[in-house]
């Protein structure tokens, strides 16, 4: 079975991020089957018709960048995680919000498409 980029990635990051990471792409991936794999300003990505998402291991959590666009319009949802103009800081030691991770996905999907 060959591994993807992303999962060699993965695979490069400390054992106790993995789940998360794994998790993430996963989800990711099941959301949005015909997207490319990449990486992308050292970071993996998925891209259809353009980039649609990147998250990334960073020192203290786990990153997620799915647009400013995406960040304002979840906004309220957000409100309990760092963010900036267009990234998501989830902390290491709380679950990943999968249900707004999903939300968020299927926004820039919906988003990109009408590109």
């Amino acid at each position: 079975m060959n591994t993807s980029i992303i999962e060699e990635y993965i695979l490069t990051t400390p054992a106790d991020r993995q789940e998360k990471l794994t998790q993430l792409y996963t989800l990711i991936k099941n959301l949005a089957p015909k997207a490319t794999e990449k990486m992308a300003y050292g970071m993996p990505t998925f891209y259809l018709k353009g980039n649609l998402v990147h998250f990334a291991n960073m020192k203290n959590h786990i990153g997620f960048y799915p647009t400013p666009a995406a960040i304002d319009t979840f906004k309220e949802e957000l409100a309990g995680f760092k963010t900036s103009k267009g990234a998501i800081q989830f902390p290491l030691d709380k679950e990943l919000p999968i249900e707004l991770i999903q939300k968020i996905v299927l926004f820039r999907l919906a988003e990109n498409a009408s590109e």
